[in-house]
C-alpha cells in the first residue's frame, strides 16, 4: 500500500463558520429518481449475473434522464397529458457463457418495482414510460473486469477520486433528518397529499437556521385553494416541530416559497413528482454517496450511482472515504473533523490507492504524532475490507443517493 499522508486541516471546519448551505434532492427529486433507477437496474444486474454465472460481471449503467411529461393538475385530480419518459443507458454484459442477459425485462422491471414501492400517487404503467439503452462494453474494461477472476484481485475500471468527511454538522443533520421525515411512509399514510418531490436547502447564518423546503402537493387530495391553505400551514408546524428536535437554534421554515395564493398558482401535481410536467433529471447531478449535497465541504462530480459494485472506483473510493473519515472521528476522542481523499489508478488493485490523504483537526492539546497510528490502522483496515462494501450495495444496506 502506498504512504498514507495524515496532515492537520488548515482550513475552519463548517460546524464553527458562520454560514454554511446544505441541501438534500428527495427520493421524489427527478435526479434522485434517475440516481436510484441506475442503482437499482445495477443491483438487478448483479443478481442476475451471480445466479446465472457465480459472479458480478462487467457493467456500468450509471447513464440515466428522466424527461419529463406534460400535465394537468386540478383540485380534487387532474390528469397527465403525457408520460414521463426514463432512458437508461449505460454499458454491460449481454451474453456469457453462451447465455443471453434479459436486459430489457431487468431494466422495465426494476424501473417498474422501484417507482411503485415509493410514489403513492403514482401510476406507473399509466404516467411512465421506461427505454432501454444498454449496450455492451469495450472489450478492454471488459478484460481488465474478468483479469480479476484469474488473479483474485479486483482491479481499478477507472483513474478516479473518492472524498469523505465526518462528521455531519448539525445542519446537514437537520436537512436529512427532514426530507427523511417528510418522505417516511408513516407521514405519506397520515398525510397522503403531500408528494415525494421534496427538496431542502438549508441555511445557518448568525447562529440562525432557514429551511427552504420545496414540497409537491397531491392534487386529488386538495379540494380547493383553502384547504391547500390549510395543509400547508399544517405541513410548516410538522416539519417546525420536527426540526426542534434536532437543533435548539432559531428557525424560520418556508414551505413552497413560489406559491401565489391570489392567482392560485401553488405547487399542485396529480403523482407527487414535478417529473410529471416541471422538471427533467439525470444521474449524478444530485446528492453524494452521504446523501446530501454540501457545497462548504469536499465534494467530487462522480455520479456513483449505477457503477458497478467491485472495481469502480468512482463509487468505491467515494463510500470508503466516507466510512473512513466517520470511524476516525468516532475512534479517536482528541480528532474533531475528518477528511479523507482516495485516487485509483486503473488497474491497480482497489484496495491499493495511488494517493491516501487525510486532514483532521485536532482537540484537548493532541498532536498529529499522538493519532498517526491509529489513523493508519483505520485506513489500512477499511481499504482491506472494501470487498464488503459489494455486498451491502447488493442487499440494499447501503445508498449511495
Amino acid at each position: 500500500m502506498n504512504k498514507i499522508n495524515i496532515s492537520t486541516l488548515d482550513s475552519t471546519p463548517t460546524t464553527s463558520s458562520a454560514i454554511e448551505i446544505v441541501e438534500r434532492k428527495g427520493i421524489g427529486h427527478p435526479d434522485t429518481m434517475c440516481d436510484a433507477l441506475a442503482e437499482e437496474l445495477s443491483r438487478s444486474l448483479c443478481d442476475f449475473y451471480i445466479e446465472n454465472f457465480g459472479l458480478v460481471l462487467h457493467h456500468n449503467v450509471d447513464k440515466a434522464l428522466l424527461w419529463g411529461g406534460s400535465s394537468q393538475p386540478a383540485f380534487n385530480g387532474g390528469k397527465i397529458l403525457a408520460p414521463m419518459e426514463i432512458f437508461l443507458a449505460g454499458r454491460a454484459t449481454c451474453e456469457f457463457n453462451n447465455i443471453k442477459v434479459p436486459l430489457e425485462e431487468l431494466v422495465i422491471n426494476s424501473c417498474t418495482q422501484w417507482l411503485s414501492s415509493h410514489f403513492h400517487a403514482l401510476n406507473v404503467e399509466r404516467d411512465v414510460k421506461i427505454h432501454s439503452l444498454i449496450r455492451p462494453g469495450s472489450a478492454e474494461l471488459v478484460e481488465l473486469y474478468l483479469r480479476q477472476e484469474q488473479t483474485g484481485i479486483a482491479l481499478a475500471n477507472d483513474t478516479s477520486c473518492g472524498v469523505g468527511y465526518a462528521p455531519l454538522s448539525e445542519l446537514e443533520y437537520l436537512v436529512l433528518n427532514i426530507e427523511e421525515y417528510l418522505n417516511s411512509p408513516e407521514m405519506k399514510k397520515t398525510y397522503p397529499e403531500t408528494g415525494e418531490d421534496i427538496k431542502v436547502m438549508g441555511v445557518i447564518r448568525d447562529e440562525k437556521i432557514e429551511l427552504t423546503i420545496a414540497c409537491a402537493f397531491v392534487d386529488r387530495f386538495i379540494t380547493d385553494i383553502n384547504d391547500y391553505i390549510k395543509k400547508k400551514g399544517k405541513l410548516i408546524k410538522l416539519i417546525t416541530t420536527q426540526a426542534e428536535k434536532v437543533t435548539n437554534l432559531p428557525l424560520d421554515v418556508i414551505l413552497n416559497a413560489a406559491d401565489n395564493i391570489e392567482k392560485e398558482s401553488i405547487y399542485l401535481t396529480v403523482t407527487g413528482t414535478s417529473a410529471e410536467s416541471g422538471d427533467d433529471g439525470e444521474v449524478g447531478r444530485g446528492n453524494r454517496v452521504n446523501g446530501l449535497i454540501t457545497p462548504y465541504r469536499p465534494m467530487n462530480m462522480e455520479a456513483a450511482a449505477g457503477k458497478n459494485p467491485v472495481t469502480h472506483i468512482g463509487k468505491l473510493y467515494n463510500i470508503v472515504a466516507l466510512q473512513i473519515a466517520e470511524l476516525i472521528v468516532m475512534e479517536l476522542h482528541d480528532v474533531s473533523d475528518a477528511y479523507c481523499y482516495l485516487l485509483s489508478q486503473i488497474g491497480s488493485p482497489i484496495n491499493e490507492p495511488k494517493v491516501i490523504d487525510i486532514q483532521v483537526k485536532l482537540q484537548n492539546g493532541a498532536t498529529i504524532d499522538s493519532v498517526t497510528l491509529k489513523i493508519e490502522d483505520i485506513v489500512r483496515d477499511n481499504l482491506s475490507n472494501i470487498y464488503k462494501i459489494r455486498q451491502e450495495l447488493l442487499t440494499n444496506t447501503l445508498q449511495v443517493y
